[in-house]
């Protein structure tokens, strides 16, 4: 899988994915509001669907690149407490130390804060689209932190684990629920050396991946040799699984039709 963006770096990548085709606008990671609805604001607004998606992100920026302002359902993300009318007892904890925690960075949360937001929230309210999205992998390859890059893709594992077989264990969702794993860039590998970085001066950040797991799709472990698959096929792709046709001011990427069972 690529990316169809020529930037190779945060913003452009997210909104590629989310929003199923590539705005030469979105150039930076500046905090600037996304002019372009996304998947998950536009499946929020079909009938079936409103008070049914959120998302929980540890990066701040994430409220620009949803557009927070316009888009109507949950979006908590960077450094920002997540608060309800009727909150869990856990949330109001997570609250307290998610400032007590000291952070190394100005505009990220640890990633376990993410999970544990989103996980109590999706085990609460049974949304029917949850996205999440973390960080801390791209903080520490950034550092040249390589044992705390591999601690942190451990640590996802795991999160991702849970979630899988909470849903799994849930009348609501098991045998009915879909989770769909990717990145926003690649890291290049020429010279390997360049793992530190992304961005359109790093060759091979263009290359991104996927993976899929869900009643709907087959089991057909890695792929390779056959035709390249971009970012923004992803945004259809999630409506096509949830019933829903989407569609945007622009063209957007096909459904993955090899994901999707005929």
């Amino acid at each position: 899988m690529e990316l169809k963006n020529p930037y190779w770096f945060s913003y452009p990548g997210y909104s590629e994915i989310l929003v199923g085709y590539v705005d030469s606008t979105r150039n930076s990671n500046a905090r600037e509001n996304n002019p372009n609805i996304t998947v998950l604001e536009y499946i929020h607004n079909q009938p079936g669907f409103k008070g049914q998606v959120a998302a929980f992100c540890s990066w701040d920026v994430f409220d620009y690149i949803i557009n927070e302002q316009r888009a109507g359902f949950t979006v908590n993300s960077g450094m920002e407490k997540f608060e309800e009318t009727y909150g869990s007892q856990k949330a109001k904890l997570l609250n307290e130390l998610l400032f007590q925690v000291p952070v190394p960075w100005s505009s990220v949360r640890y990633d376990a804060f993410t999970y544990q937001y989103a996980f109590d929230f999706l085990q609460r309210h049974k949304p029917r689209l949850l996205y999440i999205a973390f960080d801390e992998t791209d903080e520490y390859a950034h550092e040249g932190k390589y044992g705390q890059y591999l601690n942190a893709a451990n640590a996802l594992d795991g999160f991702i684990q849970n979630i899988w077989e909470w849903t799994q264990s849930d009348y609501r969702y098991k045998n009915k629920t879909t989770l769909i794993v990717t990145t926003d860039h690649g890291r290049g590998d020429d010279p390997i050396d360049y793992w530190r970085h992304h961005g359109s001066d790093v060759q091979g950040a263009e290359k991104v991946w996927l993976a899929v797991l869900g009643p709907d799709t087959p089991a057909l472990g890695e792929t390779k040799n056959m035709e390249t698959l971009y970012s923004s096929q992803i945004a259809k792709t999630i409506s096509t699984l949830l019933g829903v046709e989407y569609t945007n001011n622009k063209a957007v990427g096909n459904f993955i039709e090899r994901m999707i069972h005929e």
